[in-house]
C-alpha cells in the first residue's frame, strides 16, 4: 500500500527516543531515497529535530553517489537521457535497465557528452571503428 504522507509517518519514528541515532539516519534516508530529494531546509529540520548533527554528514555524503539529497533545479537539470528500452526483449525477474547501462553503451558508441563526461575524450582519428578505445 503506498504511503500518502510519508512525513506524517516518519516523525514519530524520529521522535521516538528509544530508537538508535542510525535507525533514524536510516529513516530519513528512506524518506529521501522515496521522495527523490528533499529541499535543504527540511533536511536541516530533520537533522535537528532528531539530534543527529554530528552524524549528519552520513545523509549529505550520498550526493556523492549521484543520490538526489537535496532536490533543486540544478540537480534535476543533471539528470542522464535514457534510451528508449521498450521494444527490447526482457527477462521476467528483470525488466529494469540501470543506467550504466547506457552510459557504457554511449561510450562505446562516442556519443558521451564533453560537458558531462571530461574525463572520456573523443576517440582518436586512428581510431577504425572496431571497438571501444
Amino acid at each position: 500500500q503506498k504511503v500518502k504522507d510519508s512525513m506524517r509517518v516518519l516523525l514519530p519514528v524520529l521522535l521516538n527516543k528509544s530508537h538508535d541515532s542510525y535507525d533514524k539516519i536510516r529513516a530519513i534516508l528512506l524518506y529521501i531515497f522515496s521522495t527523490n530529494g528533499t529541499t535543504q531546509e527540511n533536511l536541516d529540520k530533520l537533522i535537528q529535530n532528531v539530534q543527529i548533527g554530528s552524524d549528519s554528514d552520513m545523509i549529505r555524503n550520498w550526493k556523492y553517489l549521484d543520490v538526489p539529497v537535496i532536490s533543486s533545479f540544478v540537480a534535476q537539470q543533471h539528470k542522464y537521457t535514457r534510451r528508449d528500452r521498450s521494444k527490447e526483449e526482457t527477462f521476467q525477474l528483470s525488466r529494469w535497465t540501470p543506467v550504466i547501462k547506457d552510459v557504457m553503451e554511449d561510450a562505446i558508441e562516442n556519443k558521451l557528452d564533453s560537458k558531462d563526461w571530461p574525463y572520456c575524450s573523443r576517440c582518436p582519428p586512428t581510431w577504425n571503428g572496431s571497438g571501444a578505445v
